[in-house]
């Protein structure tokens, strides 16, 4: 049986006070004189009143009810959900950081100048791209700031004919999404046999319209492409340009590069890869790199460097303008430019080592109990699929809600579409074998306990706050605002 909790405004009770305020020492103006009358309420403002620690008891409750990679595993593919070291967050609270004000003079901000120009030195190292921008928030957004770009570059050749970007039918949704809203018609192409791009497919799909191939690598499915040489050969051979998705970079930092690949504008996640917090709505950061013969196009301003001088550069007259206000989320920048210099080339490389040790050992582990569609080694993250539990009776979603009751966050599921109930699992390099064994183990029990009694998987979960909530009404009738009986 779950227990209630009650909000504040039930607990509240009249008199209670968590606080108290020193006598005022400056003379009391009337109200009046401090609010006109039609900004003043006709009656007060109704707040519970409690005590300081039943609201230090409430919100306390609260956070133990969040789930997060501080918290437990979080094995949700394709998001690379890795450890945050703390070292990050005490690095961004830094006085000489946390207290700038983007409008200061120039001259007074040379130090987080220093840090913007040193961290897109080091993500040019490992994307082997040749300018960043740091401006983008979040990785949509980065992916729209790249097709703008891209937009760009062919206007000012002569071809605003190109319209069209193709996307493999593994990509992640937000590819397809983006290359809508930047005013493209989006052209879909299939997997093969193997998982990876149909070369065939493609050649039919260029054109003179083709603006660009927006393509992650390794793919959704955890695959390497390994026809990327040629795939961006016939991309550019047809006028295009070749756009990475960099939400699978953790797999294989220090060992390839986007750049070597042929691709011309990659976005980065450090919200992912480079270890600074993803979730909860941001804030997050998602940097675009691209090569020399697009850099112009890149958003302003840039931040340069002249001698021992550091500033920024808004006199780029073919720039796409900016995106977002001042230089991005400088908070998060911070935090991935410390991962990058507390790792170092072999850290990184290691993380990556270690993120795919970590998929290929839960992948061999898991596929004599799910099945396993490309049976081969995957990069840093696999897609299982849970069909045969589903003619049993309870599917990947079910599963999911079941592995809440052994203390894990679920994999994504139902992603890619083109596998049949999809779990698809990232473990990411931050995680031991102990807890590897454990989500293993659990995805076991779920699947022999559907062979027995799947009505049981199918109500679950049993032990968390709430059980199975009706998510079509939360979004039809959302109600996030409590009021009074």
């Amino acid at each position: 049986m779950r227990e209630a909790k009650a909000l504040l405004f039930e607990i509240s009770k009249k008199g209670r006070r968590g606080y108290s305020l020193p006598a005022c020492d400056v003379p009391e103006k009337p109200l009046g004189d401090l609010l006109p009358s039609q900004m003043r309420r006709e009656e007060p403002l109704e707040l519970p009143e409690l005590s300081e620690v039943e609201v230090i008891r409430h919100y306390t409750a609260l956070s133990r009810r969040n789930f997060g990679v501080d918290t437990g595993f979080y094995p949700l593919g394709s998001c690379t959900m890795k450890y945050n070291p703390k070292i990050n967050e005490e690095t961004a609270s830094l006085p000489g950081f946390a207290f700038l004000h983007p409008l200061q003079d120039e001259s007074t901000l040379q130090g987080a100048l220093a840090l913007c120009y040193y961290a897109e030195e080091g993500l040019k190292e490992v994307t082997g791209m040749d300018r960043i921008s740091l401006q983008p928030v979040a990785g949509a957004h980065g992916e729209l700031t790249g097709l703008m770009v891209i937009q760009a570059y062919h206007r000012s050749r002569g071809e605003g004919e190109r319209n069209k970007v193709i996307v493999p039918d593994s990509a992640h949704g937000t590819n397809p999404a983006t290359a809508t809203m930047a005013g493209y018609e989006v052209v879909q192409i299939p997997s093969d046999e193997r998982g990876l791009v149909d070369v065939e497919a493609l050649k039919v799909a260029l054109g003179p319209d083709t603006a660009a191939l927006m393509l992650t690598n390794p793919n959704t499915l955890g695959l390497f492409e390994e026809d990327i040489l040629e795939i961006a050969r016939l991309v550019h051979e047809a006028g295009g340009l070749l756009y990475y998705d960099g939400a699978n970079l953790n797999a294989i930092m220090g060992f390839a590069r986007p750049g070597d690949m042929g691709f011309d504008v990659v976005h980065l996640n450090l919200h992912k890869t480079f270890a600074t917090p993803h979730g909860g709505g941001g804030p997050g950061s998602g940097a675009v790199g691209v090569k020399d013969r697009v850099a112009p196009f890149l958003p302003v301003p840039t931040v340069e460097k002249e001698g021992d001088r550091f500033y920024m550069d808004f006199d780029r007259p073919r720039s796409i303008g900016k995106v977002h206000s001042f230089y991005g989320n400088f908070g998060v920048v911070i935090k991935a430019y410390t991962y990058l210099r507390m790792m170092g080339a072999e850290g990184l490389k290691q993380a990556s080592a270690d993120a795919v040790l970590n998929a290929n050992y839960l992948m061999h582990r898991l596929k004599k109990t799910y099945h396993l569609g490309h049976d081969r080694h995957c990069k840093h993250e696999f897609v299982l699929s849970a069909r045969a539990q589903a003619k049993q009776g309870a599917g990947a979603g079910d599963i999911a809600k079941s592995l809440l009751d052994y203390g894990y966050h679920p994999p994504t599921v139902y992603f890619p579409l083109i596998v049949e109930e999809a779990l698809m699992v990232e473990p990411t390099e931050t995680e031991g074998k102990e807890t590897l064994d454990g989500f293993a183990d659990a995805l076991e029990k779920i699947a022999a306990v559907i062979e027995e009694d799947p009505e049981k998987i199918r109500m679950s979960p049993y032990r968390t706050p709430v059980g199975r909530l009706d998510e079509v009404k939360a979004v039809k009738d959302l109600k996030i605002r409590w009021k009074a009986k």
